[in-house]
């Protein structure tokens, strides 16, 4: 998968539909040879994440803007920093504002709530991943997002990793029927299932797989279905993780907890960009 071509046609289509043939707005108020210089600034507490894809956006529109970032990528930013410093023709600058700061308050957002996630499980084992819930065509940012804020990437699409779900259970026509044809495949492609009781882990775990998804298991029937596991696969646990919840889901012993709100429910943060 070319994740380098993907990312550049997210960027030229956000480009294409925010732009169009121009904003008119510009176009009309500003002369062409207008440069001006500006400041992306904190307004919130969070960790930052997105400013390559913040230098993509603009590189794409006008290759002579600059632009000074003040953080590292993973940085915690306080409230009132500024963030970058950016220059160039003013039209350029306010072409790609909007895109750029929808990108940057998105990532950083999922980065924030990722660091959050991973914080309150500190001193555990388990690790912190996302899900293909995503936003169609930011895959790759909101992934990099996740990764940004101290959490892992679950597989990247259908294409990189087998999971074997309810549906492909309903239509195989049992647990061992699907785990034999996904056998079928490469042998180093791992083999992960979604069970939802005990009995079903059984079933998978004597078919023999390397990955157990638990899915919206109890925290007893979770501490429990890693002794019945232990040695014998990975243990991913999901479905209706919280920050309520995070902790007592770890102490389980599960050596994953992936969490779909990481990417389809992370609230951008308040981010600005105004000329100096």
């Amino acid at each position: 998968m070319n994740y380098s071509y993907l990312l550049k046609e997210t960027i030229r289509i956000a480009i294409q539909e925010d732009i169009g043939h121009g904003d008119i707005t510009s176009l009309l108020i500003i002369p062409d040879e207008k440069k001006v210089r500006a400041n992306i600034i904190a307004k919130e507490d969070f960790i930052l994440a997105g400013m390559p894809f913040v230098r993509e956006v603009f590189n794409a529109i006008d290759p002579d803007i600059a632009i000074q970032i003040s953080f590292d990528e993973g940085a915690y930013v306080k409230k009132g920093s500024i963030v970058a410093k950016i220059s160039g023709r003013a039209r350029s600058l306010l072409a790609g504002e909007r895109i750029s700061l929808n990108i940057l308050q998105r990532i950083s957002g999922i980065a924030t709530m990722t660091n959050q996630f991973v914080k309150k499980i500190g001193g555990l084992s388990a690790k912190i991943a996302d899900t293909r819930k995503t936003m169609p065509g930011m895959r790759i940012m909101e992934k990099y997002g996740v990764r940004i804020g101290g959490g892992v990437n679950h597989r990247f699409g259908l294409y990189d990793g087998i999971l074997i779900k309810d549906n492909h259970i309903k239509i195989a026509g049992s647990i061992k029927k699907a785990i034999d044809l996904a056998k079928k495949g490469h042998h180093l492609l791992k083999i992960e299932i979604e069970v939802k009781n005990l009995d079903e882990l059984k079933e998978a775990l004597d078919a023999g797989v390397d990955v157990i998804m638990l899915d919206n298991m109890s925290i007893l029937d979770m501490a429990k279905a890693v002794k019945i596991a232990k040695g014998k696969a990975i243990v991913e646990a999901s479905g209706n993780v919280s920050m309520e919840n995070v902790r007592s889901i770890a102490e389980t012993g599960v050596d994953i907890i992936s969490i779909g709100a990481l990417t389809h429910s992370a609230r951008a943060v308040d981010i600005s960009m105004k000329i100096v």
